[in-house]
């Protein structure tokens, strides 16, 4: 390594004893900061397995508390990072020995352990001798992952020496110390980690491992692996507890501590990596390349239980999709990857940005990692979605068609959506709307369709078949299932209010007739995903040529009268228009729980005009509204109430439309009554 020019040792004030994979991240961290500092490694080999930079000085060899002391006067470090292995308390003792009355502050880094208890195949015993007494007790290879430092203690017993396979550390002292017990050349696996399940497994049947021993290392020193690896070849782990520290800070709180006292921002990787992929329809083989190496580079796997079910991350796998279940965990676990990233991967159906939770779960995530709940970074990968899957399974385009999806939606308004469409695909959540789909499609008489069923896409059991409606109620197979359904004879739709008031269901309830109807939609100015309130719906002759006009449009129709409520139902229903709510309430008090409006229409006010006009502008200061009146008290009243509001885009237009009425052999003009239609933009701040 690289020494200090000397007008820098006076700069540093920072001293790291690193024994363990936390210590060395630190101090990466320190680099990429550009702080100076040192570092204390016991051997060479942990000389040589740090990154050459000139901001480190590294001292290599063991010291005693009396070293360690006049090492630091001599170098003038004011601060001390104890970042050694938990199993080695000597040197933590003589480390804060030597600091004892001094002026210099010691920190300890607490390494975070895993837990075994209850854990299959697993038996933890508190001490090395314990676990030896327990080894001689049983029979073939042992694969001993505890290091070079007690394998003197492993050597006592010849039988128990000659079953031994030792992994440690490529270094000579470690290969030194395996020579002095004896361990022949094939019993030595000198390497160096992070080691992989994989790995480990490759290495446990190589060597026909019927036993491993560990210690509790915690996730830095690749204990989920050991235990992923022995459970996989079915072999008992043995693992030598860790002495639990009841002291000591995390390696977020040392970074917080040491940017105080270098006043300077210490940079370091997000604790979680986060991808969110989609796995296409479920297989293997319809992963892209991109999620599949995601999905194997994992330390987590999240997702439903089917997707993640096929797989084994580095660390562990829980059945969470939805984000109630999904951020609590993130919280808690980020705490065990801090100083070093851990990947999670969460899997989603189909494509990420086609029909997918993913869109919810990426604003939450992102919401938390804005408010610093959550030290992350997000990327979201795409997949194959099931509608592309079939399309080209059946050598269609789907570039010109209508893409739907009732999975977990409401579906009522689904006849009016495929009776003007050639071809639509369909996306739904399984047997239940496939049965949906053919009842609406008779209801609607529309049974020319053709409704082409893809089952169980990209599974062993996959199905694509052609049904008529009638017979998609014979579907009884449960699954996943996504449709093409062609309609040979698709009607035109009709891009303007076009219903005769002869056409609606009216008995004895007022209704607005069809021309000033059709002037008062015109004057709203209506636009895609608006919100409409039409107040004193009556018949609801204004509601449902709204909702026929677009599908993206949300209705609600308020009234209060029992004998129009059921008017409005029947005329919805008349028309198969899905986007009409029936609202029975009187305005204004009954419009809290609405969602706020971007549209109104009062064909009636019921004499609370006024009261209405100031409950609207409170919930949207920019809405569009128009008002009917057909008494010159409303029109005064209306007169009064706009005074009182600033507005833009006015009209008031006096309509008296008449209608020929035939008489024996003549034509005769009938006159309706004339109506003022008043329409106007709030213009609040």
């Amino acid at each position: 390594m690289n020494r200090w020019p000397r007008e820098e040792i006076k700069l540093s004030k920072i001293l790291i004893f690193a024994g363990t994979t936390e210590g060395r991240e630190l101090s990466q961290c320190l680099a990429d900061s550009g702080v100076a500092h040192g570092l204390c490694v016991a051997t060479e080999y942990g000389e040589i397995v740090l990154k050459e930079n000139p901001l480190v000085k590294v001292h290599q060899g063991r010291m005693d508390s009396g070293k360690i002391r006049r090492f630091c006067l001599k170098e003038g470090y004011t601060v001390v990072i104890d970042a050694t292995h938990p199993y080695a308390s000597l040197v933590t003792e003589n480390i804060q020995k030597a600091v004892e009355r001094t002026d210099i502050s010691y920190y300890r880094l607490k390494r975070e352990t895993d837990q075994t208890e209850g854990k299959d195949g697993i038996r933890e015993f508190e001490t090395v001798e314990a676990c030896i007494a327990a080894l001689e007790k049983t029979e073939g290879n042992i694969l001993l992952t505890t290091g070079s430092k007690e394998l003197v203690k492993f050597c006592t017993s010849p039988g128990l020496r000659e079953r031994l396979f030792v992994r440690v550390l490529p270094g000579m002292e470690s290969i030194r110390l395996c020579m002095e017990q004896n361990i022949s050349g094939r019993q030595i696996l000198a390497m160096q980690g992070p080691f992989t399940t994989e790995m480990n497994e490759a290495i446990i049947h190589q060597y026909q491992i019927n036993l491993m021993v560990t210690k509790a290392s915690g996730r830095a020193g690749g204990w989920q692996e050991k235990v992923e690896a022995a459970g996989r070849a079915q072999i008992p782990l043995y693992v030598i507890g860790a002495p639990r520290e009841k002291e000591g800070k995390s390696f977020a709180e040392i970074c917080s501590i040491l940017e105080t006292l270098c006043q300077k921002r210490i940079r370091r990787e997000p604790a979680l990596n986060i991808l969110l992929a989609g796995v296409g329809m479920g297989s293997k083989e319809g992963l892209t390349g991109e999620v599949s190496m995601a999905i194997k580079g994992a330390d987590i796997l999240l997702g439903a239980e089917r997707m993640i079910e096929p797989y084994h991350p580095g660390r562990e796998k829980r059945p969470f999709y939805r984000k109630e279940e999904i951020l609590p965990y993130l919280k808690e676990v980020q705490k065990e990857f801090l100083g070093k990233t851990g990947q999670v991967v969460i899997l989603f159906s189909g494509d990420s940005g086609f029909y997918s939770g993913c869109q919810k779960l990426l604003v939450a995530l992102q919401n938390e990692i804005r408010q610093g709940t959550l030290d992350a970074a997000l990327r979201v990968m795409p997949g194959i979605s099931s509608v592309s899957y079939l399309a080209a399974c059946l050598q269609e385009s789907y570039q010109e068609t209508e893409i739907y999806s009732i999975h977990g939606k409401k579906r009522e308004n689904l006849a009016e959506r495929l009776c003007c469409q050639e071809k639509t695909f369909l996306l739904l959540s399984g047997v239940e709307d496939i049965q949906f789909l053919g009842k609406a499609l008779l209801e609607a008489e529309l049974s020319q369709c053709r409704i082409y069923v893809g089952y169980q896409l990209s599974y062993p059991n996959q199905q694509i078949k052609c049904l008529s409606a009638s017979e998609c109620l014979e579907q009884k197979a449960e699954g996943l299932y996504t449709c093409l359904i062609k309609n040979p004879c698709p009607k035109k739709r009709r891009l303007t209010p076009f219903r005769a008031d002869q056409e609606f269901i009216r008995d004895r309830v007022p209704m607005t007739k069809e021309e000033v109807r059709q002037v008062s939609i015109c004057k709203l100015r209506l636009e895609e995903a608006s919100v409409v309130y039409d107040i004193g719906s009556g018949t609801g002759s204004i509601a449902v040529e709204i909702g026929g006009l677009s599908q993206s449009l949300r209705v609600f129709a308020i009234e209060r009268k029992k004998e129009a409520l059921s008017l409005i139902v029947q005329n919805r229903e008349r028309f198969g228009i899905g986007n009409v709510e029936v609202v029975e309430a009187e305005a204004p008090e009954g419009l809290e729980e609405l969602p706020s409006p971007t549209h109104a229409f009062l064909g009636g006010s019921g004499g609370k005009l006024k009261e209405i006009l100031a409950y609207l502008y409170t919930r949207n200061p920019h809405m569009r509204i128009v008002i009917n009146a057909v008494s010159l008290e409303t029109i005064g009243e209306l007169k009064e109430a706009l005074s009182l509001y600033p507005v833009v885009q006015e009209e008031i237009v006096q309509l008296q439309a008449s209608r020929v009425q035939k008489a024996g052999e003549y034509h005769l003009m009938r006159a309706e009554n004339p109506v003022w239609i008043c329409a106007f933009t709030f213009d609040g701040s």
